[in-house]
């Protein structure tokens, strides 16, 4: 495929500093583009890389300083214009119509007849699965699962039974839909077979709403009793854990090593970074930003920015971070100035009458 670059532009919405005839035939990065291939410039630290690239020209934002004969698409989102442009070049994949003579659909399943079932995939009994979705390899969809349109179930993918994904929703190889939840009650008697931990029957189920994508291996467990919900548009990264009866807000984002304990409810727009830890029962709200291994204990407020563990305003948990550095010094310096009180206090003893 390839593209004149003031066809890009126009279809990104940007304007063209330079030869718009340019013939675009793919994109790279910076350090490794060529003369027919575009890539962009949205941060300042790839500045000398910018100087130097031999791409064929380059997405910036509007206010970019560049040498003389650089061809520019200047856009006011360099990077979602280059995402637009990357996915003109790289389509998303197009189901195949067709169930794998070697994939196990349940008599009673409903699969529509523009979805594709790839082997040793497994489709349970009075399963659906919606228009133009894709069934990956190995993938297991349970009893009565319903999945939406225009999704993609990667390989090794398990939705259990009654669980509900949406339309358009992504999931990468290996998550898990709707595993049990972990609760236990702790039976002192045991059926006179002593201590027990007594399994609470999780009977819940999950539901994923439209437009959202699940990285490789984070599960979403089943509710004990009603929901877990992950919803629209929310965005959950590789090995994240989202326990029993949890609500992950619309848009929200959740980076790899993400737990979120049973019962916990993210508002809109949260972003958690990688390996926070939010305890059980708590309400987050709405565009809170946890910074990376924080650890949650306590309600947020909306549009809270905390850091730390336990977590704290993230102003205060840096101002903290920077005198802990310097504790050592602080200690000699405070050993210093209790010798030289000391020594005051023992001369004015003697100058005592």
């Amino acid at each position: 495929m390839a593209f004149p670059l003031h066809e890009l532009a126009a279809r990104v919405g940007g304007t063209v500093i330079g030869d718009g005839a340019v013939v675009v035939e793919g994109v790279a990065p910076l350090e490794d583009a060529g003369p027919a291939q575009l890539s962009f410039f949205s941060n300042k630290k790839y500045r000398k890389a910018f100087e130097a690239t031999r791409a064929g020209a380059v997405v910036v934002e509007p206010g970019t300083a560049a040498a003389a004969g650089r061809t520019l698409l200047v856009v006011e989102n360099a990077y979602l214009a280059f995402a637009r442009i990357s996915t003109l070049f790289h389509p998303p994949r197009e189901p195949l119509p067709e169930i794998a003579p070697s994939a196990v659909v349940h008599p009673t399943a409903r699969v529509h007849p523009s979805a594709q079932i790839m082997p040793l995939a497994c489709i349970g009994p009075a399963a659906e699965i919606g228009p133009r979705t894709i069934v990956f390899a190995g993938a297991h969809v349970g009893h009565e699962a319903k999945v939406g349109a225009d999704c993609v179930v990667y390989h090794n993918v398990v939705i259990r039974e009654r669980c509900v994904v949406g339309d358009r929703v992504i999931l990468q190889p290996g998550v898990v839909i709707g595993s049990d939840g972990f609760g236990y009650a702790l039976d002192m008697k045991g059926d006179g077979h002593g201590p027990r931990h007594y399994k609470v029957p999780q009977v819940g189920i999950v539901v994923i709403e439209d437009d959202v994508e699940i990285g490789a291996n984070s599960c979403v467990d089943r509710a004990t009793l009603g929901v877990t919900r992950v919803g629209r548009g929310a965005k959950i990264d590789n090995l994240v854990q989202i326990a029993h009866n949890v609500e992950v807000g619309p848009l929200s984002i959740l980076a790899s090593q993400v737990g979120i304990s049973g019962s916990t409810k993210l508002g809109m727009g949260v972003v958690c970074w990688g390996q926070a830890g939010i305890v059980g029962h708590l309400t987050i709200g709405d565009r809170a930003n946890i910074a990376a291994q924080s650890g949650i204990a306590h309600d947020l407020e909306p549009g809270a920015r905390v850091a730390g563990s336990p977590a704290k305003p993230d102003v205060q948990w840096a101002r903290n971070s920077a005198a802990f550095d310097r504790l050592t010094d602080m200690r000699r310096e405070l050993r210093e100035l209790r010798r030289e009180v000391d020594e005051l206090r023992a001369e004015k003893k003697k100058d005592a009458p």
